[in-house]
């Protein structure tokens, strides 16, 4: 009874590789073993075939990866610019239904009488993970359905303050920074019947 004990099925397709070559390493001009069967270049060809396969299928997975990752950042960049059109739609059309209508959106039935919302609160800005960016955090405003994020440099002026971006949540991270600049930050809430007034600004370094 043969005591050869492979356990290649146990073993992952990089060890099942390595050991493979090992194995023709060893053979390969090996007197005790002069006419293996099958022959080596035989064993060759098909080891090199599986490496090609196995690294053909971890970069075609690694693409998915890249490919989910960018139809992520590309949805949530459509979200952010279809919250902007609609804030703006809705700063035009304010209560007028059926002109909000005409613009292709849609309505909510008001739970209670529309509001414009007050001023952000509680605004706090802190190192994002990567360079270039900032986190940005704030309290919930009542009634808000969205926000809007402003930005200017240091110092600011009347007319320094740039669009950011939005959220429909308290939060957000602004990217693209440039780093080791001081940067300040404001945000406003819009609701059924505009837009409130600017939150108390901050400044943060960008890292």
């Amino acid at each position: 009874m043969s005591r050869i004990r492979l356990n290649l099925r146990q073993l992952p397709a990089t060890e099942k590789i390595a050991k493979a070559k090992q194995i023709l390493t060893a053979l390969t001009g090996n007197a005790s073993f002069p006419s293996p069967t099958p022959p080596l270049e035989t064993i060759t060809a098909a080891v090199n075939a599986f490496d090609a396969a196995y690294a053909a299928t971890q970069a075609a997975r690694q693409e998915v990866k890249t490919k989910s990752s960018d139809q992520s950042s590309k949805e949530d960049l459509l979200d952010q610019l279809m919250v902007q059109l609609g804030a703006y739609v809705g700063s035009v059309a304010g209560s007028n239904d059926n002109l909000i209508h005409s613009a292709g959106m849609d309505t909510k039935a008001p739970n209670t009488a529309p509001v414009v919302p007050t001023p952000p609160t509680g605004l706090t800005a802190t190192t994002g993970v990567h360079s270039g960016e900032i986190d940005l955090s704030w309290s919930k405003v009542v009634k808000a359905k969205t926000y809007l994020v402003e930005r200017s440099p240091d110092p600011p002026t009347a007319a320094s303050w740039t669009h950011a971006g939005a959220s429909t949540k308290s939060s957000t991270t602004i990217s693209g920074l440039t780093s080791d600049t001081k940067v300040w930050f404001r945000v406003a809430a819009i609701g059924s019947l505009g837009q409130s007034g600017w939150s108390d600004p901050v400044i943060r370094l960008v890292p």
